[in-house]
């Protein structure tokens, strides 16, 4: 018996024109790489990945760094390429991320015309002071402006990224970047709350003391975020995800279902049945075994466990509105869940467990706890 098609693909660009001090994603200046080079290795990945794997995507994925940062040349290379490598006749999604001043309307319409259907756009705020704090290389009125390009070039399906409890943002600031966001009323609002992540320059500040944490203060943030996107519509459907009907993330709701997936470039992490790889987070060294062997060396591997992927799943699941199985949790018969009810943390419904209001702030704590 054949192997089950793979239907969601990821591919991660890696190049940042800066560097966010927030962010411990695989990135890096452009530098004097020959981004055309870039292109063919991950085109290669793409045709080798063909010959091995049987590929009928629905969703495909392009996120970094900064995608948008690709030249309008070597975007229509690859894209063209993909076209020509990749079966695409069942793709119902192709997200590409975007920061504001990484295109114009010449760009923008390449990737509609090349089948690219939803644009996720990172503004993170709308105050001057939290995006230079970020890092963030746009102004509020670039962020609009980029959005409006975005809906002259034809695309439907928008996602308008924001970020809360960034170190110096009041409530009354978070309170206004969410009204103007609904003004926009974007299809998709994605709305995350600042982690502190090893590696980054953030993360070096609140360990020397100049950034503190604030679970209480989170928790007034994230509440005010479901208060103001679900009265104006948008279903919570993930713990940091808002979408008018039909507008959810097909590609995010892939990975929060266990689906298997794979990733090209850089850095990009495959998970396939039991097995999870990640790419050499090299991308000089990427392009280089491209060029030579054809194939990215792997930086990690491991076999997943049953065990280790019904744990992944409690914890994914949970944190979206259907909730987690019974069956899932109840494997190992030890969890206790009338603490969690008792508490007003969870509810079960239809032969599941999902997280109440009340839960949602605490939705890794729980998840930990149904664990067992």
């Amino acid at each position: 018996m054949s192997a089950p098609a793979i239907e969601h693909l990821y591919f991660h660009i890696p190049f940042c024109a800066q560097i966010c001090p927030y962010c411990a994603f695989y990135k890096h200046t452009p530098g004097k790489l020959a981004n055309g080079a870039f292109v063919e290795a991950l085109l290669q990945e793409v045709a080798s990945s063909v010959r091995s794997h049987p590929l009928k995507p629905k969703t495909l994925y392009f996120g970094g760094g900064t995608p948008t940062l690709l030249s309008r040349k070597h975007l229509e290379r690859l894209l063209k390429g993909l076209h020509q490598c990749l079966d695409l006749s069942a793709l119902e999604e192709w997200t590409f991320e975007a920061n504001p001043a990484t295109y114009n309307l010449a760009k923008a319409e390449l990737l509609r015309e090349q089948g690219v259907n939803r644009i996720s756009l990172g503004v993170q705020s709308w105050h001057a002071q939290t995006l230079k704090l970020l890092g963030r290389e746009h102004t509020a009125v670039e962020a609009k402006e980029a959005f409006a390009i975005l809906q002259e070039a034809g695309f439907e399906h928008l996602n308008v990224d924001l970020m809360f409890s960034v170190p110096g943002q009041s409530l009354q600031q978070w309170q206004e970047d969410l009204d103007q966001v609904i003004e926009l009323k974007p299809g998709h609002i994605s709305a995350y709350n600042l982690t502190y992540e090893e590696d980054t320059d953030f993360f070096k500040q609140l360990q020397a003391g100049r950034f503190r944490e604030d679970s209480d203060e989170d928790a007034v943030q994230f509440r005010l975020a479901i208060d103001k996107l679900v009265g104006a519509g948008y279903q919570h459907y993930e713990i940091s995800n808002y979408a008018l009907p039909g507008a959810q993330s097909k590609h995010n709701r892939a990975y929060w279902a266990g689906k298997d997936y794979l990733g090209f470039g850089p850095g990009a992490v495959s998970t396939v049945a039991s097995q999870r790889w990640k790419n050499v987070a090299d991308t000089a060294a990427y392009v280089r075994q491209m060029s030579e062997d054809g194939r990215s060396e792997k930086e990690e591997g491991e076999n997943l466990s049953a065990e280790q992927k019904r744990m992944e799943l409690i914890a994914l699941q949970l944190r979206t509105s259907e909730g987690v199985a019974l069956e899932v949790i109840d494997m190992d018969g030890v969890v206790d869940r009338e603490m969690l009810k008792g508490e007003g943390l969870i509810l079960e419904t239809g032969g599941r467990v999902v997280l109440t209001e009340k839960g949602k702030a605490l939705a890794d704590m729980v998840a930990l706890e149904l664990i067992g």
